[in-house]
């Protein structure tokens, strides 16, 4: 065997599996922090993910994740992310907690305290807001603190609706995103990630989309981008015709 055949096989041998996800009435979708901060160019945020964002058509798909949630009858859940003022005491934080802080992301008064939440950074970008405001199709969840769901009320509320797959997407890709991908592999959940409904930072030396991109295909049952899943519903729709 020459060099080029051992080449050629090794690319062979290092191909994932194809674990493949079924949609059915079990499945739901989970969209992280779908917030300004995030999502606007006025956001705090937007001068480390807006390129990303703009690069993935984030913004617009991810309202097409809320429209198709809505027209395929899956229910939609937030995971959003708030600081209240009490969480600007802690007295420690990682480096991407401390720039949270210090750029006042995310900030509300406290948790019954809704004085200038419209239209904040903590709020949610406005297109968003026709389908979130519909809670017979939304669950809002509680606030999540650093990038994963282990301290809100997601994983609960999923299994309350007896939801055992999630199709997954939101901000940021390679922090909350995939944290909640983790997380909810590792609470048994089935997770189609929609790799082009979520955006991160771009830095200096410094990838997250990159980064995130790369653990989703390497963790998650599929990867769809938005016009994949919608194909897929479409097509899941012709059958439940036949």
């Amino acid at each position: 065997m020459n060099s080029t055949e051992k080449a050629n096989q090794g690319k062979k041998e290092a191909q994932l599996p194809i674990s493949g996800f079924e949609i059915d009435r079990h499945t739901a979708i989970v969209i992280v922090d779908p917030q300004n901060d995030f999502l606007s160019p006025d956001g705090v945020a937007w001068g480390a993910v807006g390129q990303s964002v703009m690069e993935n058509n984030t913004v617009d798909n991810i309202e097409s994740l809320f429209r198709l949630g809505a027209e395929n009858g899956i229910h939609v859940f937030i995971s959003p992310h708030y600081y209240y003022k009490h969480d600007h005491g802690w007295q420690f934080e990682g480096t991407l907690e401390k720039l949270m802080h210090n750029i006042n992301m995310f900030d509300r008064g406290d948790q019954l305290n809704v004085d200038g939440f419209e239209g904040s950074g903590a709020d949610w970008l406005p297109a968003y807001k026709p389908y979130i405001m519909d809670e017979e199709k939304v669950t809002i969840c509680g606030p999540h603190k650093v990038f994963g769901p282990e301290n809100n009320d997601l994983v609960l509320q999923l299994r309350k609706q007896k939801i055992d797959k999630v199709i997954l997407g939101g901000m940021s890709g390679n922090l909350c995103v995939e944290s909640h991908m983790r997380e909810l592999l590792e609470c048994g959940f089935e997770i189609a990630v929609i790799g082009d409904a979520t955006a991160s930072a771009k830095l200096p030396h410094l990838d997250g989309d990159q980064a995130a991109q790369t653990n989703y295909v390497m963790m998650a049952s599929v990867v769809y981008t938005t016009s994949q899943l919608e194909e897929v519903l479409e097509s899941r729709k012709i059958l439940a015709e036949e």
